[in-house]
């Protein structure tokens, strides 16, 4: 923050990210007329609570990278399809969605955050909801752990954890096998800022052909993926001032385990780890969101 303050040094991939945040709505720069483009994907509907007009159960608060990455798409898609099959009454904020702005607050952009956290707030507050389920990890602590510092104290619930309610209803459904040995990465503001370990392998395990297999760091041992704090936007930064960047050795943490599938619970994940398998050598290891194999599990296409 004081770098920022007086004009030091900040990497341009991360004062990108700033401005695209404050420019655009969300760090990818991208249009916020497109925010809810994705869901032409999902093949299901996808309610927009300004539309509906209506309290709902559930309001998702979809975040940037599945509102426009296009692996962040694959698993929010698999979600609105999880949530329709399980009948969840919910809907989404759609071209209203902007980024929580947590990450830019840890990487020293306090004001840029408290700007979108202001917005964020006032958008929640203008509709009738029960319980915000976030699709990432950091939103979760965003939301749960930084915003009731400014006034939002609302029941607020990582996907998994939401999921894991339902498995009863859920295990019926997930018909075709998928035989996969996975590995799970537990995500930082997941497990340790969290404390939530079991729901996402609870949610694994339900899949038929599943083994399940463990890194050497897990649960509250877990390792870094290197997305946090606005390291999500200093990857060019990091490969030229270290030998390996943290994502790589996770990768080859996960390859060791004889897995052919990293699941993550987290959408800065996919891409992180999609990169990293690749630049360590071990393109063999699939990169999936724990809603993708869920969703592979429902519709038979594993």
């Amino acid at each position: 923050e004081e770098a920022i303050l007086q004009g030091k040094f900040v990497p341009a991939e991360l004062q990108q990210a700033f401005e695209n945040t404050a420019k655009s709505g969300n760090p990818l720069g991208q249009p916020q007329r497109k925010r809810d483009a994705w869901i032409q994907s999902a093949g299901v509907p996808v309610p927009i609570i300004k539309d509906l007009g209506r309290k709902v159960s559930v309001l998702w608060y979809v975040g940037s990278y599945p509102s426009y990455h296009p692996r962040g798409i694959d698993a929010a898609a698999a979600a609105a399809r999880i949530f329709n099959a399980l009948d969840i009454d919910f809907a989404i904020l759609g071209k209203e969605e902007k980024d929580d702005a947590d990450s830019q607050r840890l990487a020293g952009e306090k004001g840029l955050f408290e700007m979108m956290t202001e917005y964020n707030i006032e958008t929640f507050n203008k509709y009738e909801w029960d319980e915000l389920v976030v699709t990432g990890p950091h939103e979760l602590n965003a939301f749960k752990n930084v915003y009731p510092k400014y006034g939002f104290e609302r029941p607020v619930v990582h996907y998994t954890t939401f999921l894991a309610r339902y498995l009863d209803q859920l295990k019926p459904m997930l018909k075709h096998s998928v035989e996969k040995k996975i590995t799970y990465h537990d995500p930082c503001y997941l497990g340790r800022h969290n404390g939530e370990y079991e729901a996402p392998r609870k949610l694994l395990e339900a899949i038929p052909g599943v083994e399940l297999v463990e890194m050497q760091r897990n649960r509250e041992n877990g390792y870094c993926c290197g997305g946090g704090g606005g390291g999500m936007w200093m990857d060019s930064f990091t490969a030229k001032h270290t030998t390996m960047r943290l994502s790589e050795k996770r990768a080859m943490e996960a390859a060791s385990t004889g897995a052919n599938v990293l699941a993550v619970a987290c959408p800065f994940e996919v891409s992180r780890f999609t990169d990293a398998v690749k630049s360590t050598g071990n393109e063999h290891v699939d990169v999936l969101d724990i809603l993708e194999l869920l969703d592979r599990s429902m519709r038979g296409d594993a």
